[in-house]
């Protein structure tokens, strides 16, 4: 299932009481990952909370894929900047980048 979007990362400013809100409010599960990062599950998408000095400024897709390389090249042809290289997460191996409109969006490649 490559180039699909399968993640979603909710910046925060405090993480314990964003996913306490998740939790509360949609009966979200929360698993920590440490004091900087929630993973959530039973969203529908997988997601997560994110409170580190490198999170993102607004809510991002992350796209799995099966060749990083690749889609870092598809990204750049297509127009997309690259505004976090490839960088390993526990999770496997992703980057950043913005589309024209803006947006910015992740791929990931996950660990075997």
């Amino acid at each position: 299932m490559a180039d699909k979007i399968d993640y979603i990362e909710f910046p925060s400013g405090n993480r314990a009481h964003s996913s306490a809100f998740f939790q509360a409010a949609f009966g979200w599960g929360v698993t920590s990952y440490g004091p900087d990062y929630d993973g959530l599950n039973g969203a529908g998408v997988d997601g997560g909370v994110d409170q580190s000095a490198e999170k993102v400024a607004a809510t991002m897709a992350v796209i799995r894929t099966d060749d990083l390389d690749s889609a870092e090249r598809r990204v750049i042809a297509a127009g997309g900047v690259i505004t976090r290289a490839q960088f390993d997460f526990p999770g496997g191996r992703r980057f950043h980048f913005r589309e024209p409109g803006g947006n910015e969006l992740a791929v990931y490649v996950a660990r075997e």
